[in-house]
C-alpha cells in the first residue's frame, strides 16, 4: 500500500513552478489504492488528479479522452496487465509519461513495462513525498526507479545478452514456425513470400543465434523460450 507521511506547511507548497498543476491519471483495480493515491496528489498543490481507471481498456480510453500529462500504472489489471496498457498508450501517446506503481519487484515485469515505454518504476509502499517528486520528474523526462527496480535494471545491463536479442519480428515470426516443424516451402505459403526469402531469414536465424542447424535453433528457441 501507499505509504503515509503526509504533510503541510512548507511541502505542501512544494511546486515545480508549472503554470498550472501536473495532471495525473491513475490506473489501479483497486478502489481503496485509487483512493489514497487520490488523496496524496491533493496534499501537493502542482499535482491534480485527471482521471481513474479500473482497468487497462479503460486506461486506453480515458487517456485519448482526457490527455493527462502523467500516468501512475499498477501491474495487475483484470484485462491486460500494466505491461500492454503501457505499450498501447505509449505507442498511441508518446507524450504521456507513465510511471509503473505495482507491489512486485520481479525482474522480468520491471523490464518488461521499461521496455514498453515506462518512464519510472516504483513500489507501492513509496513515500508521498517520493512519489511526487517522481511525477515531476516523469514530467521532466527524467527515469525514477524504485531501488529494488535499480539493482534489477543495473543487473540486466551487465548480463550478457540473451540468445535471440537481435532476432527482427519476421525472423521470430519464421522461427516459431519452424518450431511447428515447417519447411521453407510451407512457411514461405503461410507468410506469402518467397522460399528463397525464407531461405534467407533461415539463414540470418542460424547465425544470430550461433547454431548450425535447424533442430539446434528450434531447440534454442524452445529452451530459452524466443517465441510466444
Amino acid at each position: 500500500m501507499i505509504c503515509g507521511g503526509l504533510k503541510t506547511g512548507m511541502e505542501k507548497t512544494m511546486s515545480n513552478n508549472l503554470p498550472h498543476p501536473i495532471r495525473v491519471m491513475v490506473v489501479d483495480d483497486h478502489p481503496m489504492v485509487r483512493r489514497g493515491l487520490a488523496t496524496i496528489l491533493k496534499v501537493f498543490p502542482d499535482l491534480e488528479l485527471a482521471g481513474e481507471a479500473s482497468t487497462g481498456e479503460m486506461a486506453v480510453q480515458l487517456c485519448q479522452q482526457i490527455k493527462p500529462d502523467v500516468i501512475l500504472m499498477d501491474m495487475l489489471l483484470p484485462d491486460m496487465d500494466g505491461v500492454a496498457t503501457t505499450r498501447i498508450i505509449h505507442k498511441q501517446s508518446p507524450e504521456v509519461k507513465i510511471v509503473a506503481l505495482s507491489s512486485y519487484k520481479d525482474e522480468a515485469l520491471v523490464l518488461n513495462v521499461m521496455q514498453a515505454g515506462a518512464i519510472g518504476y516504483l513500489l507501492k509502499d513509496v513515500s508521498a513525498n517520493d512519489l511526487a517528486q517522481a511525477i515531476r520528474g516523469a514530467l521532466a523526462g527524467q527515469i525514477t526507479l524504485s531501488p529494488e527496480a535499480s539493482k534489477v535494471v543495473i543487473h540486466a545491463a551487465t548480463q550478457p545478452p540473451l540468445p535471440g536479442h537481435d532476432l527482427t519480428e519476421r525472423e521470430r515470426a519464421v522461427l516459431s514456425l519452424m518450431v511447428e516443424g515447417l519447411n521453407n516451402t510451407q512457411i514461405a505459403s503461410r507468410l506469402v513470400v518467397s522460399p528463397s526469402t525464407i531461405k534467407s531469414h533461415v539463414s540470418n536465424i542460424l547465425s544470430k543465434l550461433n547454431v548450425s542447424g535447424r533442430t539446434e535453433a528450434v531447440s534454442m528457441a524452445m529452451r530459452n523460450k524466443l517465441i510466444s
